[in-house]
């Protein structure tokens, strides 16, 4: 009996150390982890607005998405209850997966009309960059030169990469270093190293995303795409329709052709450049949205459910 005893306690060990093992992430960024592997990616949170403060990342910590949409396009652009979502976050977690957080993309606002208006709000990103999050997407990306401008004010100094080929050096400083590595859970010197754009740097961990969400955006989309350093792009379906003067025309069934078109040309332009489509997936459609290319999915919690058990995802959530 007490040798029966031993061998289930050593089974069950084993079992323990293995799942330990099957649920050690391999990067910070668990969005890119799974992108990485081919898997699609669901989010929660968006234009109804972010709660922040510390309490309500401690609550978010265990969340189902794979990264949470923090808006301060439309809501407060509040930096101070940022930090304290991501302190939250970090003290709700770890994750199922193992990651220390979800992984937070932020929408800020300032338009990517042209690249004086990102150069002139690029303060922002280095503010929200501090706080430990983990992408940004630029809203209205009308203008190829305020994408690269984008880009380059999200990057440090010492990221190499495409510099000289398509962009100029990065324009971060290292002040902001020290809150962003805690959250991260490094030390700042890997925080530099890893504080590059994905997949342009392989090792990076902040993914950077364009709204195609107007007229003026979708005639430059393949231009925009173009620039390295961008990993995803929508085609922002309300607001494309407000540019059209059809304001209820994305929750038409059928969507009028102007609007099939332009998310036609947004989604050729991704898979063009190899970048990930972003999309409204719903129970009902999620396969079929998967089969068609969209690897970004938002829409809630179930149709996630069905889209994880049909690529058959292996990481916890």
């Amino acid at each position: 009996m007490a040798n029966r005893r031993a061998s289930l306690f050593f089974t069950a060990a084993i079992l323990a150390l293995a799942l330990a093992y099957a649920q050690t992430p391999k990067r910070i960024n668990r969005a890119i982890e799974l992108l990485a592997q081919g898997q699609p990616i669901y989010y929660t949170g968006g234009h109804e607005g972010t709660a922040g403060g510390f309490e309500a990342g401690k609550k978010a910590a265990q969340t189902w998405a794979d990264y949470i949409m923090y808006d301060m396009e439309h809501a407060p652009f509040d930096v101070s209850a940022l930090g304290e979502f991501m302190r939250g976050l970090a003290a709700g977690g770890p994750t199922k997966s193992g990651h220390r957080t979800p992984a937070v993309v932020i929408t800020l606002p300032f338009d990517g009309s042209d690249e004086a208006v990102v150069r002139a709000n690029a303060w922002m990103l280095k503010q929200v960059l501090a706080t430990g999050i983990h992408g940004v997407m630029l809203c209205h990306a009308q203008s190829p030169a305020a994408v690269k401008a984008f880009v380059e004010s999200v990057r440090m100094p010492t990221s190499r990469i495409a510099v000289g080929e398509g962009l100029g050096e990065g324009k971060r400083g290292v002040h902001g270093v020290p809150t962003a590595a805690k959250i991260w859970g490094v030390s700042q010197k890997e925080y530099i190293d890893k504080a590059d754009v994905w997949p342009l740097n392989p090792n990076g961990e902040l993914m950077l995303g364009l709204k195609i969400e107007d007229k003026y955006a979708l005639e430059h989309v393949d231009e925009s795409l173009s620039v390295p350093g961008i990993a995803f792009a929508e085609w922002g379906p309300g607001d494309m329709a407000l540019s059209y003067g059809i304001p209820e025309g994305f929750s038409q069934n059928p969507m009028p052709q102007q609007l099939q078109q332009a998310r036609s040309k947004v989604l050729a332009a991704c898979k063009k450049h190899k970048k990930f489509f972003l999309n409204t997936v719903k129970p009902n459609d999620v396969t079929a949205m998967i089969q068609e290319g969209v690897m970004i999915g938002a829409g809630g919690e179930e149709a996630a459910q069905i889209g994880r058990k049909y690529t058959k995802r292996q990481m916890p959530w």
